[in-house]
């Protein structure tokens, strides 16, 4: 039932490496589209203070992770909750921060905006909106790899695609977020720390 993302096992560690630096000591760390489970269980093992709520609109991936969960071991990982990130109704009510790692270009644009504004309604004034992910920046692309993974992605689905920066950040400042802090990260990637305006 546990299923393996190679991507994850490579960049969970880059990832950890920057929340560890932006996560408070506790509280409710709630995680969009966990996937396989392999993230969200490497965090919860790193950051013990913390409560960390994995969701997942897909059933098969939820049965991972709580595969996972059980697994581990970990008793600071709930149980997987069903979550549609263009939804309006979340699961989750409030968060100390909302972590959510390659979505949104596997993903139509309004479950970006979903995304978005759903973080915007349940994180506390100082909570944590954590993006990670390939992005276009100025209308291009960083690197001939993700151009090439684009192209892929829009032949698999014209709806998905590598977004552009720019019109992420935009529209997280409509949801009452800051400008980003932006952190180079492995394998022409970018991390993306949003805090409240």
């Amino acid at each position: 039932m546990r299923r393996h993302a190679p991507a994850a096992a490579r960049n969970r560690q880059p990832i950890l490496d920057v929340l560890r630096r932006h996560l408070p000591d506790e509280g409710l760390v709630l995680e969009v589209a966990s996937g396989s489970g392999e993230h969200v269980m490497h965090f919860a093992a790193a950051l013990p203070g913390l409560v960390f709520q994995p969701s997942d609109p897909d059933s098969t991936a939820r049965a991972s992770i709580d595969d996972w969960a059980r697994e581990t071991g970990l008793g600071n990982v709930r149980p997987a909750v069903a979550l549609d990130a263009q939804s309006k109704a979340w699961p989750v009510e409030q968060a100390d921060a909302v972590l959510c790692s390659n979505m949104i270009h596997i993903a139509p644009w309004p479950a970006a905006t979903g995304l978005i504004a759903g973080a915007g309604r349940l994180l506390s004034a100082d909570g944590l909106f954590y993006l990670y992910g390939p992005y276009r920046r100025h209308g291009r692309h960083t690197a001939p790899s993700n151009d090439a993974f684009d192209r892929n992605l829009r032949r698999r689905n014209p709806a998905w695609g590598v977004r552009d920066l720019e019109e992420v950040a935009a529209c997280a400042n409509e949801n009452g977020f800051g400008a980003p802090e932006i952190v180079e990260m492995p394998a022409n990637n970018l991390s993306l720390i949003f805090r409240r305006a």
